[in-house]
C-alpha cells in the first residue's frame, strides 16, 4: 500500500487569524487608563493579560467565529489543487475543553467534509508528508521526527526569525515557491 499524500493544517495563526482576534477582545476588557498590551499571550504575560485572554477563549463560540486567514487559506487552496489528503493538526489545551469543541465546529463550518481533523496534545506524534503552522515549538517537533518532512510556515511577527533548511516561510509574496515545494513533496 502506497503511503498518502497528507498535509497537516494549523488552526490557530494558520488558517485562523487568532492573534488578530485576542488582540482586539481584549482591547476591549482594557481599562482606558492601562496602556494597550501589545505583545503575545504567552506563559511569561502578566497574570492580568493571562486571565483576561482565559476568560476570552473560555467560549466555545469564540474558538467556532474565529476569522480566516488569508496566508493559510492560500496555501490551503495549492494542497487541494494537488489532491493532497487534508487533515486539520490542531493543540488542544488542557484547561479548556471548549475550545476542543469550537475548533471542530469552525472546521465543520469552514471546511465541512473536506478535511479530517486531529485535536492532540503533541504534534510530532502525527504523521504527515508536509505541516503548515506557525509556531516554531510544534514545527520542531514535528521535524525532529521527519527529516523529509516540509513545512510551510505562514510569517508573523513571532516567528520572523525562525529558519530551518525544511521549512519555506509564506508571506504571502512566494507562493509560486511553496507550489514548487509541495509538489516536489508528493509521492507519486
Amino acid at each position: 500500500m502506497k503511503p498518502e499524500n497528507i498535509a497537516l493544517f494549523d488552526l490557530d495563526g494558520t488558517l485562523c487569524d487568532y492573534h488578530t482576534r485576542l488582540s482586539e477582545d481584549l482591547e476591549k476588557l482594557r481599562n482606558p487608563v492601562e496602556e494597550r498590551y501589545k505583545h503575545p499571550v504567552r506563559d511569561g504575560s502578566p497574570d492580568y493579560i493571562r486571565n483576561r485572554a482565559d476568560l476570552i477563549r473560555s467560549t466555545e463560540s469564540w474558538w467556532e467565529n474565529l476569522p480566516k486567514l488569508q496566508l493559510g487559506w492560500d496555501v490551503l487552496k495549492v494542497a487541494r489543487q494537488l489532491d493532497y489528503r487534508i487533515v486539520i493538526l490542531t493543540q488542544g489545551p488542557r484547561r479548556n475543553p471548549f475550545s476542543w469543541s469550537g475548533k471542530k465546529k469552525w472546521v465543520d463550518k469552514n471546511l465541512g467534509n473536506d478535511a479530517d481533523i486531529t485535536i492532540t496534545r503533541d504534534k510530532s506524534q502525527v504523521y504527515g508528508r508536509v505541516l503548515v503552522d506557525d509556531f516554531p515549538s510544534y514545527i520542531e517537533g514535528w521535524l525532529k521526527w521527519r527529516n523529509r518532512g516540509l513545512v510551510i510556515m505562514p510569517t508573523n511577527e513571532e516567528n520572523r526569525d525562525f529558519k530551518h533548511e525544511q521549512v519555506i516561510r509564506y508571506d504571502g509574496s512566494n507562493l509560486e515557491e511553496v507550489t514548487n515545494a509541495l509538489q516536489r513533496a508528493k509521492i507519486n
